[in-house]
């Protein structure tokens, strides 16, 4: 055996766990926040509609980010990008959790937001890297560690906050395991000759069954950032729950979501891709909106759960059937679809503020019952063509 051909089928294999490591402390990091919404909400005394606005600051951090990230990893490589995206979304996490005032808030948020931006297109670039090294796929476990991540995040957050731990010593704990786990991670990466090089971007306006495809994976985005954003809230001050509490609603969506995501390649192998969207789509519509309508804390667990299974794998479905659309490349049926889908996250946050502010939050979460429901009936739109 060639031993330098087994020296670089190693190094990929390490490279392979370490950036599941580095997806795992992005969905820790971002459920280690999920519990302090409510706390930062009534710390400044602000209402559901000016929280929406600040939760867009981060959105909106994130969106402007990623360009420069792309940019960044043409110039510099993936590891390198991962690695001050990755050490910026954990040291800034204290930002927003500690901020006095909402300026200070909004502005926590944004460079929150900005890094995590960069720190979710460098590691899925350092996915593919990887993926290419192995000659299989192995982005959807990635995925399902991100999932993972967040489960824990918020369980460890939402325990430390009941035992009575301050906010910042959550924070300092917190911050202290991700730099250990990255400062492991970081050095198994592979080195910018890996990188994937592309001929630049491609990209196609949405339109015909790219619209559709869009709009549903839209809903789907819309329904991950309620559960990250409002799931708390939702405990907090409908169910009455208190702080560390509040976290268990977030970690029951993401466990859900970790198993489904897990499960995902299977079962669309089985049934179909039309058919897990089907369902995952009637599981979200059924199970949040009776848990909305009963309002008690075993009812909205069961309810977030069941939005967790039902939404894991309708994205990576939507995508897949994107880049077979007709007539259009791959990667630009991907990237249209992308743009839409993103437009979820972004105003997400502040739509279901606003409609909570002028109705209830449980009407607002309503609008994610909607985004499954119309992944059930348009689940036809995901056909093989």
């Amino acid at each position: 055996m060639d031993i330098s051909f087994s020296a670089a089928a190693d190094a990929v294999r390490r490279a392979r766990w370490a950036t599941a490591a580095v997806f795992f402390v992005n969905g820790a990091t971002l459920a280690s926040w999920v519990p302090h919404v409510p706390e930062a909400k009534a710390r400044l005394g602000i209402g559901d509609g000016v929280l929406g606005l600040a939760l867009l600051a981060m959105a909106a951090g994130a969106v402007l980010a990623m360009p420069l990230a792309g940019f960044a990893i043409r110039r510099f490589g993936s590891r390198s990008v991962v690695a001050v995206g990755a050490l910026g979304f954990v040291l800034t996490l204290a930002l927003p959790v500690l901020a006095p005032s909402l300026p200070l808030l909004a502005g926590g948020l944004f460079l929150f937001g900005a890094s995590n931006g960069i720190m979710d297109v460098s590691m899925n670039a350092q996915g593919a890297a990887v993926e290419h090294g192995l000659r299989r796929p192995v982005m959807s476990s990635l995925h399902a560690m991100f999932s993972l991540g967040g489960l824990i995040g918020a369980g460890a957050a939402g325990l430390l906050l009941w035992a009575g731990l301050a906010p910042a010593l959550q924070v300092a704990a917190t911050v202290l395991v991700m730099l250990a786990v990255l400062a492991v991670a970081l050095r198994l990466l592979l080195p910018a000759a890996h990188d994937l090089k592309g001929e630049g971007p491609h990209f196609v306006k949405p339109q015909g069954p790219l619209v559709v495809l869009g709009l549903l994976a839209l809903g789907a985005f819309l329904g991950e950032g309620a559960m990250i954003d409002w799931s708390a809230v939702y405990l907090r001050e409908v169910i009455g729950t208190g702080q560390g509490a509040a976290a268990l609603g977030f970690a029951a969506f993401s466990l859900a979501m970790t198993i489904g995501r897990f499960m995902g390649d299977g079962l669309a192998h089985r049934f179909g891709g039309p058919a897990v969207v089907r369902a995952g789509g009637l599981l979200v519509a059924l199970g949040l909106g009776l848990a909305l309508l009963a309002e008690t804390m075993a009812a909205a667990m069961i309810g977030f759960a069941c939005a967790g299974f039902g939404f894991a794998n309708a994205v990576p479905i939507l995508f897949s059937a994107a880049a077979r659309t007709p007539g259009v490349g791959a990667g630009a049926g991907i990237a249209a679809v992308a743009t839409l889908a993103y437009a979820g996250g972004l105003a997400g946050p502040a739509v279901i503020g606003f409609v909570a502010e002028a109705t209830t939050l449980p009407v607002a979460l309503g609008i994610v019952v909607a985004a499954g429901a119309a992944l059930a009936v348009w689940a036809r739109s995901v056909e093989r063509r």
